[in-house]
């Protein structure tokens, strides 16, 4: 709902988005703006990739909004009404900071490993630590030339990123290139941990200098993270970190708890993103996809899931009781920054609950815990029992266009659409550890307000060394801890995996083949398991081809992972090494549309992999003439052993 703003005097400023998030890609100059609408316009290959075939770096724009004295937005700021100069540090702690074994505010940690040190042989910590510096930026269309964030890993260089202005002269931050290497020249060994590497993400503070009226005016400040690229642009999780983050928000006071929930905005995208997933995973294809039993998209389904009437109650109810729940609750002791207290006794889980999604203790041979499986945050799950009631607004319109640009939304709303736009896009699904943030952004102490993060004192990056040989729960609550004391450059990324590549090309679907070869899955919003390739989608439209021809060129969906170009092998290390530089190399899962097909859907997403992957094409013939894609042919590898999959036991 617009707010009306009766006081237009300007007495501060605030960035927006409060976390933006800026992706890595392997091309040299290419870039696009992140999603800045909440379902931005469907785009083409060459949106994501330049001429060569190269993957264009995601850029995060930060943007300045006046507010009154009661914190309300006025008017956004640009170099037109003000002048602004922007500050900014990178930094990129992983080879200095500690092992990922599980998330640290979950029971299941005191079962896992010790989290050492990385690289704990080295005694001079500051070496491994890329530290990208300062720099700041002022005036419009700045091309980045004298703001490069450059750092140091064992004396090499490092390039993390730059800052740029647009025309308006509001604030684009550039990360890496994707570039990860060992310098001695050993190959990765595991998804999270692997010694003597390093990768080129990074994140850190965005702040602003902001004189308006000739009076300087105090600015609240923002984040950036560098994340992996975005495989499957158009997806979004069950869960996203919106999500989450505002069950936090709400849970400690930042933000009021919330009414009846809207179908169209609260209830419709549950459903509609666990249809969606089939577009990057074969087992959500079967379950929820196009003609299947839960095609939440299909009129008929819709008619039904938005009447509130007790007519199809029983049908919610059913619906209801299909998704996972944990009885869990934040500690009640007014205590915003306490972990989780979760009930002894949680109600039974099993894999064939909804969504289909491993969870943050997910350990293929322990299957007693309440987070072998993900499920939806308090906030969705309220939303849906109120939903049964009928208790809901019911303002479904088929008709209804959400708005592709931010300049079509009110000036009012457009901090919050631009703060949901960058979370909808990040995962909170396993923070095993995660794609773009991990288990720390759901502790209530890490912030100043919903979704912005509270800055340290100083934010310059430190290093582990600073609490002990061994990070533990307990040094994670303390108040000086890393995660309350707030937060410093590289604070964020540095519980991610090392190097970023091992850990997408580890995070897949069916770890044990004996229950199903697609589900449960880990992140398929980002990372596509499985897709709808080019040649099949040909088949597909074309009507000319026999139905049963076009129907089975449909349901077979290609391993994303087979563009790896590394030729036919079932070797887990093989393909997590190729990852490193071959990542360029794979599809985007894009949407296309053939009007007046029958039969099947009008639009459909489609992994476009690059015309210059000749090598992954000439892979793929091979391994089509020589194995049975249908009989766990030797690019699939037993995931079942590996680390990834192989936390902690019972």
């Amino acid at each position: 709902m617009t707010q009306t703003v009766t006081d237009n005097t300007i007495v501060s400023a605030a960035i927006y988005p409060p976390i933006g998030v800026m992706r890595v890609g392997n091309s040299e100059q290419g870039f696009f703006i992140g999603p800045e609408v909440n379902d931005p316009p469907t785009q083409k290959e060459d949106f994501y990739r330049d001429s060569t075939g190269a993957l264009k770096r995601q850029a995060a724009k930060f943007r300045v909004y006046g507010l009154n004295s009661q914190g309300q937005v006025v008017q956004e700021l640009t170099a037109n009404d003000a002048t602004i100069t922007w500050h900014a540090r990178l930094a990129n702690q992983k080879a200095s900071w500690y092992e990922f074994q599980l998330a640290l505010d979950i029971p299941e940690a005191a079962k896992a490993k010790p989290s050492y040190l990385r690289n704990k042989e080295i005694p001079d910590r500051s070496t491994l630590l890329i530290d990208g510096g300062e720099h700041q930026l002022s005036g419009v269309n700045q091309d980045g030339s004298k703001t490069k964030f450059v750092g140091k890993f064992e004396g090499k260089s490092v390039y993390l990123g730059e800052m740029r202005t647009d025309e308006q002269g509001r604030l684009m931050m550039l990360g890496g290139h994707g570039k990860s290497e060992n310098l001695k020249g050993e190959p990765a060994v595991t998804f999270g941990n692997n010694e003597g590497w390093y990768d080129d993400t990074s994140d850190g503070p965005i702040n602003a200098q902001v004189i308006f009226n000739d009076q300087a005016l105090p600015v609240k400040p923002a984040w950036v993270v560098c994340a992996p690229p975005d495989y499957a642009p158009q997806q979004k999780s069950v869960r996203t970190m919106w999500d989450l983050m505002r069950d936090v928000a709400v849970t400690a006071g930042m933000l009021p708890k919330p009414g009846k929930p809207s179908f169209t905005h609260d209830i419709l995208p549950i459903f509609q993103r666990m249809t969606n997933l089939q577009w990057v995973n074969a087992g959500f294809a079967a379950g929820f996809g196009w003609d299947s039993p839960f095609d939440f998209t299909s009129e008929q389904w819709l008619a039904k899931l938005s009447d509130p009437s007790p007519i199809w109650q029983e049908r919610r109810r059913t619906l209801y009781h299909n998704f996972r729940r944990l009885d869990c609750e934040f500690a009640d002791n007014g205590d915003p920054n306490d972990i989780a207290v979760w009930n002894p006794q949680p109600s039974a889980v099993s894999a064939q609950q909804w969504p289909w999604i491993y969870g943050d203790a997910m350990s293929v041979n322990a299957n007693n815990s309440p987070r072998q499986f993900v499920s939806l945050t308090r906030i969705q799950l309220n939303a849906l029992a109120q939903w049964v009631d009928g208790d809901f607004i019911a303002d479904y319109d088929p008709s209804y266009k959400a708005p592709v640009n931010i300049d079509d939304v009110p000036v009012s709303e457009q901090p919050d659409m631009l703060t949901r736009a960058a979370m909808e896009f990040c995962l909170a699904d396993a923070f095993h550890p995660g794609c773009e943030m991990t288990w720390p952004m759901r502790t209530a102490g890490m912030y100043s307000e919903a979704f912005r993060l509270h800055h340290a004192d100083n934010t310059a990056p430190t290093h582990g060394i600073n609490y002990g040989p061994v990070m533990t729960p307990e040094i994670t609550r303390q108040p000086d801890g890393p995660l309350l004391s707030g937060q410093v450059a590289g604070g964020i990324t540095r519980w991610m995996a090392i190097p970023w590549q091992t850990d997408t090309a580890s995070c897949r679907d069916g770890y044990n083949a004996a229950y199903d070869p697609y589900l449960p899955t880990f992140w398929p919003a980002r990372v596509p398991n499985n897709m709808l390739n080019q040649t099949n989608y040909n088949i597909v439209i074309n009507e000319k081809e026999p139905i049963e021809k076009r129907q089975a060129a449909f349901n077979e969906r290609e391993f994303w992972l087979d563009d790896l170009p590394i030729g036919p092998s079932n070797d887990y290390e093989a393909q997590i090494n190729s990852m490193v530089t071959g990542f360029g190399q794979l599809a985007i899962v894009l949407e296309q549309t053939e009007e007046g097909v029958v039969g099947f859907p009008e639009t459909m997403q489609v992994g476009m992999t690059p015309q210059s992957n000749t090598e992954a094409t000439s892979f793929k013939q091979l391994k089509r003439a020589q194995f049975d894609k249908q009989d766990n042919a030797p690019h699939r590898p037993d995931l079942s052993r590996t680390d990834k999959a192989n936390r902690y036991k019972d």
